[in-house]
């Protein structure tokens, strides 16, 4: 992709907001922009944690697969994203896996060596970062905190609420929320099983408390969610 095109994208990702045109410029020219297919891995477990990706379109999947070969779906990231930046924590290989959930995915693809540069020579990223990686296990602590103290129907509410408080928008008053999950992504994002997420989802339509179809979700109101 030319450079002026990776400038382009660069420049309007949030966590570049602010950057000196000059700092951009180096970033574009160290940036590698890829389009991977659906379905298609960044990047596999026990992988070189080397690279750090920013997510431009599209969506990605995070997860990871237990012993007995269950998949365990840590997050679902949407453009505006940074994700492999435990990279910088000294991880040394992947612990997870990078999969692309449509075909319209772009990443920007930036070496750990260089992003560590960058974020030495300017304060202000490195702060962001350390922000979403904080971000990032606060939200795994709610997780597990859940898997302990919670039952399967509160943890596919509260998934809910999660959804429509990142990714929803307000249409009068309700909150309309786009999608890519099938009932089993969602069973794996919540630990539960796929008939207990088409039971809890059927029974909150019944009680009009939600509308779905196969990739949107309406809630009437958020508050009242329960």
């Amino acid at each position: 992709m030319a450079t002026e095109t990776k400038l382009w994208h660069l420049e309007n990702f949030n966590l570049f907001k602010g950057m000196p045109g000059d700092e951009i410029e180096k970033v574009a020219t160290m940036a590698s922009m890829k389009r991977p297919a659906r379905g298609q891995h960044i990047y596999f477990p026990d992988d070189p944690a080397t690279t750090i990706y920013f997510l431009k379109k599209g969506k990605v999947k995070i997860s990871s697969m237990s012993d007995s070969g269950r998949e365990n779906i840590k997050s679902i990231l949407n453009p505006g994203e940074l994700f492999g930046e435990m990279a910088l924590t000294d991880e040394g290989v992947r612990s997870d896996s990078a999969i692309a959930m449509d075909d319209e995915v772009m990443i920007c693809a930036i070496s750990m060596e260089d992003m560590e540069k960058m974020m030495r020579s300017n304060p202000n990223l490195s702060l962001r970062i350390t922000k979403i990686i904080g971000f990032r296990l606060r939200k795994m602590e709610r997780k597990l905190e859940g898997l302990i103290f919670k039952d399967a129907r509160t943890r596919i509410v509260d998934f809910l609420k999660e959804l429509a408080e990142e990714n929803g928008v307000q249409v009068g008053t309700e909150i309309m929320v786009k999608h890519h999950l099938t009932h089993q992504d969602i069973a794996n994002l919540t630990a539960s099983s796929r008939q207990t997420v088409t039971t809890v989802l059927n029974e909150l339509r019944a009680n009009n408390q939600i509308y779905f179809e196969r990739k949107k979700f309406l809630i009437r109101n958020l508050e009242e969610l329960k």
